[in-house]
């Protein structure tokens, strides 16, 4: 799942590279390690990658956007940024599951933004982030600018098609949307 061994050095590059070399981070696995310990919140500005770095925290959206930049900065095209859906659930996110209980929910189609290298998963938004790639339901390479508006209208576009394909789920889109946010401010803690 994680691609511990993928490494390279941060030369001299665009506004990303610097703001890690300016903290004293040369390579590829310093700078996911980083961000990855970061507390995971939501940043004020999700469109200002600089953010992360002076609010010292992020989301998947925002982390793996940083790292994204990072690579692409540096000529590193093996590496992509994916939005997927995948089914979160209490075996996925433990954080989650008396939520998904009170709302009688296995799970909940959740986007994640994650990076692809080479072909294989990475995932930085926690240190050990838990394993996901069994429950993907789609995914969808994109590029930064769409970690904002394009992300939520993507997503509210699969939980629609998934209640019509659910019609046991007894909730319309605003009311799953709501236990959704739930369940992001219980990652959050």
């Amino acid at each position: 799942m994680e691609t511990r061994g993928y490494n390279f050095s941060i030369d001299a590059g665009g506004p990303v590279s610097g703001l890690f070399r300016q903290q004293g981070i040369t390579s590829f696995a310093a700078a996911a390690t980083r961000v990855s310990s970061w507390p995971y919140k939501r940043n004020r500005d999700k469109s200002d990658l600089a953010a992360v770095f002076a609010e010292g925290c992020g989301t998947c959206s925002t982390k793996h956007a940083l790292l994204y930049t990072l690579a692409a900065e540096q000529g590193r095209h093996e590496v992509s940024l994916v939005l997927g859906i995948f089914k979160m659930s209490a075996v996925s996110t433990p954080k989650i599951k008396a939520r998904l209980d009170r709302h009688g929910l296995d799970y909940m189609p959740e986007a994640h933004n994650y990076l692809r290298i080479n072909g294989v998963i990475a995932d930085y938004t926690w240190p050990d982030a838990p394993g996901f790639s069994n429950d993907i339901l789609t995914e969808q390479v994109i590029v930064p600018a769409q970690i904002t508006g394009f992300k939520v209208a993507f997503h509210r576009a699969f939980l629609e098609q998934w209640l019509s394909e659910n019609p046991t789920v007894p909730y319309n889109l605003d009311e799953l949307w709501m236990i959704r946010e739930q369940c992001i401010r219980d990652l959050a803690g």
